[in-house]
């Protein structure tokens, strides 16, 4: 005779569990929430400050102590900016060193992520060790600067992209990734007579889309405000990046406002300090902010996938 189960019924015990572990949650979402949004304000109002005094007059900043937004907007502050000329030097130069710059540090990271993701490489461990070891030494700037000086490249471009070739926290990104990928196709691919280039752009890279873009977007951003290699090597004025632009504009606004401070009513600047201060900053930091919503979903599909790959 076949046995038969009975369900039990729940009983109130279990049910008060249930009620008290969902109102337990749902009180952590809310707390959840909350944090989410003071974080998110903690962010958004200094750049919505940014945005609203690059508009403003030099008087209604005086005269008002909280602006939400501005009675006069005036585009005198950006004006002034542009009509100096040094902006356009710093774009350029910047726009220049994204150019060398971005694809030197690709070709770099690939080969060298894919080289040492083969597991029959001689000596693998032992790099992998030097490489790794210089995420926590360096030999320094002054050793930097007189390597360049040796190979004459002071003063030129090619010694700020030189500098910084590959960085060692993409790099483990991308070899984590490229290890994730199936051997298999890379089997197949040697048994056909492919070579190890040619595997690594026709089999490789158009799989590895999410960390491409990923470390696409590290190194761009990081040649975007790179400030302190340009100004070690480079002393010509045509070459000055965005950001030593945008120092020397913060600096020139900041002795500005001190001489006002200094004598009062006697001397006055024909710009607004803190306006252009602003409008610089905002005009440095627009282009970049508009590449990332592109990248996005690459670049979180990316990153997690390269941390998790040991």
């Amino acid at each position: 005779m076949a046995d038969i189960t009975v369900a039990s019924k729940p009983t109130k015990k279990s049910k008060s569990v249930n009620i008290y572990n969902k109102d337990k949650k749902e009180l952590m979402d809310i707390i959840l929430i909350i944090f989410l949004v003071l974080y998110g304000l903690l962010i958004i109002i200094p750049f919505y400050n940014v945005v609203v005094s690059s508009f403003l007059t030099q008087r209604e900043f005086l005269e008002r102590s909280l602006i939400l937004w501005p009675n006069n907007p005036t585009l005198e502050s950006y004006a002034t900016l542009f009509s100096e000329g040094r902006i356009f030097v710093g774009y350029r130069s910047t726009l220049l060193l994204l150019a060398t710059g971005v694809p030197v540090n690709m070709l770099l990271t690939m080969s060298l992520a894919y080289g040492l993701g083969q597991n029959d490489l001689p000596g693998k461990k032992i790099i992998l060790m030097m490489i790794l070891f210089t995420m926590l030494f360096n030999g320094g700037i002054i050793p930097m600067f007189l390597v360049m000086r040796q190979l004459n490249l002071t003063n030129t471009i090619w010694s700020v992209v030189f500098a910084s070739g590959v960085s060692t926290f993409n790099f483990i990104l991308m070899r984590n990734y490229f290890m994730s990928l199936p051997e298999s196709l890379m089997e197949s691919a040697r048994l056909d007579g492919a070579s190890e280039w040619k595997i690594l752009f026709r089999i490789i890279l158009p799989l590895s889309k999410p960390i491409i873009a990923t470390i696409l977007l590290f190194y761009s951003v990081g040649r975007w405000n790179e400030w302190f290699n340009p100004m070690i090597f480079i002393r010509n004025p045509d070459l000055t990046v965005l950001q030593l632009v945008l120092r020397s504009i913060i600096m020139d606004a900041q002795m500005a406002r001190q001489i006002q401070a200094q004598a009062g009513a006697i001397v006055e600047v024909d710009f607004f300090a803190d306006g252009m201060r602003m409008a610089a900053v905002l005009v440095t930091m627009l282009p970049i902010m508009l590449v990332f919503p592109f990248l996005q979903k690459h670049f979180v599909k990316g990153v997690m996938v390269g941390a998790i790959k040991a």
